[in-house]
């Protein structure tokens, strides 16, 4: 695996025992420290520490970078005020997804993009090449690291360590301190992440990444804080239904599609993909993303393809079976007329096709680990 890129934390994994790397998207990093299960439920009950250093991280500046985002992304970029954050999309003209992404602003004229790692040539190609007025590009990916904090003592733990531990706790979900400093380390620190958890993201100089990774594992071992590799992320960010590029979103899935309308403003003006997506507003999405779970015995999968009345109607995006709720449950793209809540479907496993029905997702709040159907 000499060949793929690492992040700058690659070092410390092997001071875990059960750390198993795979090639996730041309890195090598961590599937698991010690297990999926138990990593799982280390976020939904205490916290968990991950390294996400993978992540693309581009600074757009310049007099006319809002506008500029106003028209390369979904969401209306004008409602964010200094120290806030949104999650938004950007689209091809067609409606198909380039990426999903978070906006930060850190004034008027400055803003930082978190990009998909798997993306980020493909994005940045793209947010070049639509480049117009004041405004530059700085992609400082492989300068910062990222490390995220979730469960519900990522606060706790984190007070331990922060040089303004008022400012932090008065962050609400997605706002952040533009610098701040964390176990001697300055930093971004924001309230966001991906796993349906309270927790916070830590964008941190890559050379001092090491030294803060080791501090807050320290700081949180009385918390039961561990470190959480992918598995255990995919698993949290499924039952939480939140989207992930490749499956839930692609160049031929829309963010209507998928689901994602509220953060689509079709009333902001123009920009990339408006028209095509107004048109499916109007005309009505033809299929949707809609939770399922197995009636039979079965796990559905990514891509195992969907049935009614012997036609093939859609296919697994993501499923499993949930660590949290115990129950085989998927997230599925459809043909809008089969998204009824109720709607019995067949799933084709190993050849065979199984009953499953659609339930409402996400499958999981936080405080609430039974979902209503």
């Amino acid at each position: 695996m000499s060949d793929l890129k690492r992040t700058p934390l690659f070092p410390l994994y092997s001071a875990h025992e059960g750390a198993r790397c795979i090639d996730f998207g041309g890195w090598e990093l961590p599937v698991q420290f010690s297990g999926i299960q138990a990593e799982h439920d280390a976020v939904r009950l205490r916290a968990g520490l991950f390294d996400v250093s993978h992540m693309g991280e581009v600074f757009v500046s310049g007099r006319d970078a809002e506008a500029y985002l106003q028209k390369l992304t979904v969401n209306d970029v004008t409602r964010l005020a200094d120290g806030t954050a949104q999650y938004s999309l950007m689209c091809y003209p067609d409606g198909g997804t380039v990426d999903d992404l978070l906006v930060y602003r850190l004034n008027a004229e400055r803003f930082l993009l978190v990009l998909n790692a798997a993306n980020r040539e493909k994005d940045l190609e793209w947010l070049a090449r639509h480049l117009e007025g004041d405004v530059t590009l700085d992609d400082q990916s492989d300068e910062t690291a990222l490390i995220a904090l979730q469960g519900p003592q990522a606060g706790a733990i984190l007070t331990k360590l922060a040089a303004s531990p008022e400012q932090m706790s008065a962050l609400k979900p997605f706002t952040f301190l533009a610098e701040t400093e964390i176990a001697g380390v300055k930093l971004l620190l924001s309230r966001t992440g991906y796993t349906g958890e309270d927790g916070f993201e830590l964008y941190a100089p890559a050379e001092q990444a090491g030294a803060l990774w080791t501090r807050l594992l320290e700081a949180g071992e009385p918390e039961g804080l561990v470190p959480i590799g992918l598995g255990a992320r995919d698993t949290l960010r499924f039952e939480a239904g939140l989207s992930l590029y490749g499956q839930e979103l692609s160049d031929t899935i829309s963010p209507l599609e998928a689901g994602l309308a509220r953060w689509v403003k079709l009333d902001k003006g123009d920009f990339i993909g408006r028209e095509a997506l107004l048109r499916q507003k109007e005309q009505g999405v033809p299929r949707k993303l809609v939770g399922i779970e197995m009636l039979d015995r079965g796990i559905p999968r990514s891509h195992y393809p969907l049935y009614a009345n012997g036609e093939r109607i859609g296919e697994v995006t993501t499923g499993t079976r949930s660590p949290s709720l115990k129950r085989d449950l998927g997230l599925a793209l459809v043909k809008a007329e089969h998204a009824e809540l109720g709607t019995e479907i067949e799933i084709e496993i190993r050849g065979k096709r199984l009953k499953a029905v659609v339930i409402t997702a996400p499958f999981y709040k936080r405080n609430r680990k039974e979902t209503a159907k």
